[in-house]
């Protein structure tokens, strides 16, 4: 690349560098030295109930639910008949995903499933004479039966949460007690040895590659700690001193891990992650929180492609999986939510709409890319549908996009994310309707209008990401001042029984730099127009000849000007395109200049 072009690109980088559940308790420390503004103290989501979701995102959550009701997820079909051959060697997996999805789609959109109760129903006729899925092992742990099982706790949690079935309660208890206590004292000695793992192997769905001591161990390395997830949820509606235990022996043995060395599974990786920040709205320990900002950093900077999604494994960029990128937005989503660090909300705008929203298909399921970098400049499919996984996680990961929409602390509502719909909140006795009419990020401008059923006041907090300029907040048709803090547009509010808001900026769009700094060079860049990656279909690589200049045509094309020659862009976003699919599907994202 010519030197001052690369100077000029540079520049312009430089000047725009860039829950799971609600928990039962959001009470955080401001002692061990951090300062009280640095946590997110009791700032929580909006319930489910009230949030009624309109626009793309309804559209996409709804032909997702509409695809776990088709034939091969009915209840027949995750149950298979006999429970020593479920889920082909993952016990407890596709039969907890699709119950965890189902139950949580039904709440974000309102809508009765069609099957979920009776799967609930066939569950005593499925599990083994101890209570759970699949083989009853003596002095052998296979750690693919407990991941499977951490899916199918956090289904059984969640569903509990939400219908209070003592029955459920019962199976709960059942995995507790007899598949997770016995292996008390056995995670201590998981093994984390690189020099000990199979660890260049295995497919798309993860396969028992070796036994070490008392474990039979996966391709799909540290999937032992997907079951942390669920054992915490379980232990935040039931808890236990021998569940703690067993909890923090986990945690313990998760943090020893060398990551990158071993080639842990990121999926696993990030659900672990999940966990941690689980446990620390329980015991409140800081340092969870700290260890968790750590490997999320390791993983944004290594194991990231350069549209946001991730490397199957660290160090083997081979394949994507919405699996861990659904772990990844909401990961990101709940560290904004602990720490108020813009840079997270960035990454969860970034994740949703040039990952999440790419990766799902056209049928409303979820299936694998390549892993962009600077060997592979052009996304590509890999896989049309992870049915067996992936199409399931998807429902938590949109369900859970619909409830981060809002959160509020106290006379605080914040708009994290914008989205068309309606919302209810609850501010200090007063009852407050929200209706939000957008087109973000296609559009920068955010309508409001509140209504209250008496006076009130509240603080009323818009995100303002890095990729915006030029905000604006009227109020009633006049122009209003507010404040910058964190990320944010903040703006005080006195209403009296109605009021409309109007919140609009410039979106910026620019060259941006690669976001994985191991595995794409320096010298790439991308192109972008506020959160949306642009891309190129084309037989031929493009490499610019001089900085290009970008033009927006319409809604979704750009023109994209070097020198004499032009080239059509449109963004890696789509909804449910059909277009992406099979082998002739390229679009390129990362560029140079000669």
């Amino acid at each position: 690349m010519n030197g001052v072009y690369t100077e000029v690109i540079q520049i312009k980088m430089n000047l725009l560098k860039t829950a799971n559940i609600i928990f039962l308790s959001f009470i955080f420390l401001s002692c061990f030295g951090q300062k009280k503004e640095e946590y997110g103290g009791s700032l929580v989501p909006l319930s489910f109930e009230d949030i009624k979701m309109e626009g793309e995102l309804l559209v996409r959550t709804s032909k997702n639910f509409d695809r776990l009701e088709t034939e091969i997820y009915h209840p027949e079909n995750v149950f298979p008949e006999i429970h020593h051959v479920t889920s082909q060697g993952w016990p407890g997996d596709k039969e907890g995903r699709t119950i965890l999805g189902l139950t949580l789609l039904a709440q974000a959109t309102h809508r009765e499933p069609l099957y979920l109760r009776k799967m609930i129903e066939m569950i005593p006729s499925k599990v083994n004479k101890m209570g759970y899925l699949g083989p009853i092992y003596k002095d052998t742990i296979d750690e693919q039966q407990l991941s499977g099982h951490g899916w199918f706790l956090r289904g059984l949690c969640e569903y509990y949460l939400w219908q209070n079935d003592i029955e459920v309660k019962k199976h709960i208890l059942n995995i507790v007690q007899n598949l997770a206590l016995p292996t008390r004292g056995y995670h201590k000695n998981y093994p984390i040895n690189p020099e000990d793992r199979r660890i260049n192997v295995g497919e798309m769905a993860g396969t028992t590659q070796n036994v070490i001591g008392n474990w039979l161990l996966s391709s799909d390395v540290g999937c032992d700690f997907i079951f942390l997830d669920g054992l915490i949820q379980a232990y935040s509606l039931f808890p236990s001193k021998e569940l703690q235990e067993l909890i923090e022996e986990m945690i313990n043995r998760f943090l020893e891990i060398d990551l990158v060395k071993i080639k842990a599974q990121t999926h696993a990786t990030l659900t672990a992650m999940r966990s941690l920040l689980r446990y620390y709205t329980i015991n409140q320990d800081v340092t969870l929180l700290q260890e968790v900002e750590k490997r999320y950093r390791l993983y944004r900077t290594i194991a990231m492609t350069e549209n946001y999604e991730n490397f199957n494994w660290f160090d083997r960029p081979e394949w994507t999986e919405p699996c861990a990128i659904i772990d990844s937005y909401i990961l990101a989503v709940q560290l904004w939510q602990f720490t108020l660090k813009p840079e997270y909300l960035e990454d969860a705008h970034n994740i949703y709409y040039n990952a999440i929203c790419h990766t799902q298909r056209v049928n409303g399921g979820f299936g694998c890319d390549n892993c962009t970098r600077s060997e592979e400049c052009s996304l590509k499919v890999k896989e049309y549908e992870a049915f067996w996984c992936c199409t399931m996680r998807g429902g938590e990961g949109l369900s859970r996009a619909i409830q981060y929409s809002y959160f509020t602390n106290g006379e605080n509502v914040y708009l994290p994310f914008f989205h068309s719909g309606n919302a209810n909140f609850l501010i200090e006795g007063k009852q407050l309707h929200v209706e939000q009419k957008t087109d973000y990020p296609f559009d920068s401008k955010i309508s409001l209008k509140i209504d209250a059923n008496s006076p009130a006041k509240i603080s009323l907090s818009f995100f303002a990401p890095s990729w915006t300029k030029n905000h604006s907040v009227i109020v009633d048709g006049k122009q209003v001042k507010f404040s910058q803090k964190n990320g944010f547009v903040v703006i005080p509010l006195k209403i009296s029984k109605s009021i409309e808001v109007k919140y609009s900026f410039d979106m910026v769009d620019d060259f941006r730099k690669p976001v994985n700094d191991k595995y794409t060079t320096e010298g790439n860049f991308s192109l972008r127009y506020g959160p949306l990656i642009l891309g190129y279909q084309g037989d031929e690589e493009i490499t610019f000849e001089s900085v290009p200049c970008i033009i927006r045509e319409n809604r979704n094309l750009w023109k994209i000007k070097d020198g004499e020659r032009a080239y059509n862009f449109t963004p890696v976003y789509h909804l449910l395109s059909k277009e992406v699919k099979g082998d002739l599907y390229k679009k390129q994202i990362l560029f140079k200049i000669k």
